[in-house]
């Protein structure tokens, strides 16, 4: 039986003790991705901004790779708050995402109360279906109060969920609380910090996106691209990472089954660093090119002749612009 894969965890500059204040400005939300090394455009900026000011949850979308998980964990980071991770997949359900019943430990309550001469059934029933024996999940979890402020919930990858748990988010990103027959209604004191990414492999349900703010995350301009390595693999010589980022933007606009994502640019980045390159090799990048690309028909598009192809246009471009 798949078991559901999350995470809850503090950051390590974590202060469980201090409510770390949200940015009171877009150009301070701009300054706290900024500090955590995450290079974002002002619209993502505005966006998240109004998400933290408004209390409303925060839906990214976009092609995998592009820094949508990554602004969870840089949230969570600078202000010092618990990370709670749901990663979606196909078959997640309410055992899984909220709560479950410790049924093992529920029936041995019941034989030990049986044992100890306890035939009063709703007593019995009272004392097994309390909190002592409900397993909280993620969802729960995530509406329980903090020491250092509510927790950041990321839902990673919805879109890999079935449609139907769509429908247990309703209450919770409505309400901030969650209803369990047993028990009654919990409801979160402080509504969580809540990012909902997908990768758009299907279609959200209005019902869920009207409840979020929203936001596309795309591709970012050659520019941003240069300033997101050199923030998040520095040791990657000047030279190298303009280029690199040039062949990786011209790459994009090929006929690829998947384009590369920034965090392709990354792991490229590191590797080229580790072989010692100060610039790009037509032979070094086509043994490469498995770290920028993950699918051996776009590897054959590119490598060879169309790869060298792609380096003198990429170098050409770069001398018509240092020209002018």
């Amino acid at each position: 039986m798949n078991r559901p894969q999350w995470s809850s965890q503090r950051m390590p500059d974590d202060r469980p003790n201090q409510t770390i204040p949200n940015p009171a400005s877009i150009d301070e939300t701009l300054a706290l991705l900024r500090g955590a090394a995450y290079v974002a455009e002002r619209s993502l900026a505005t966006v998240l901004f109004l998400s933290l000011r408004l209390g409303r949850p925060l839906f990214l979308e976009g092609e995998a790779g592009v820094g949508k998980t990554e602004i969870a964990k840089v949230l969570a980071a600078s202000l010092g708050r618990r990370l709670i991770r749901l990663q979606c997949y196909e078959g997640l359900d309410v055992a899984a995402a909220v709560y479950e019943w410790n049924y093992a430990a529920q029936m041995m309550a019941i034989r030990l109360a049986e044992a100890a001469g306890e035939h009063d059934k709703d007593r019995i029933e009272h004392d097994v279906f309390s909190q002592r024996y409900l397993i909280k999940r993620p969802l729960l979890q995530a509406l329980e109060p903090a020491a250092g402020g509510p927790p950041v919930l990321l839902i990673d990858e919805i879109d890999r969920a079935d449609e139907a748990f769509e429908a247990f988010l309703l209450e919770i990103l409505s309400d901030f609380q969650v209803t369990i027959p047993e028990i009654g209604v919990i409801k979160a004191d402080e509504p969580p910090i809540v990012v909902i990414t997908s990768n758009r492999t299907r279609e959200i349900h209005d019902a869920l996106k009207r409840r979020c703010l929203y936001h596309w995350v795309g591709y970012p301009d050659a520019e941003r691209e240069i300033a997101i390595v050199r923030a998040k693999a520095p040791q990657a010589p000047a030279h190298l990472t303009a280029e690199l980022v040039a062949f990786v933007q011209a790459i994009r606009k090929q006929d690829l089954f998947k384009a590369p994502g920034v965090a392709e640019t990354l792991d490229w980045a590191s590797a080229l660093t580790e072989l010692d390159a100060v610039a790009l090799d037509p032979a070094m990048v086509s043994d490469t090119l498995g770290v920028l690309l993950k699918y051996q028909d776009d590897i054959s598009k590119i490598q060879g002749a169309k790869a060298n192809e792609l380096i003198e246009q990429v170098r050409g471009d770069m001398k018509q612009a240092a020209m002018k």
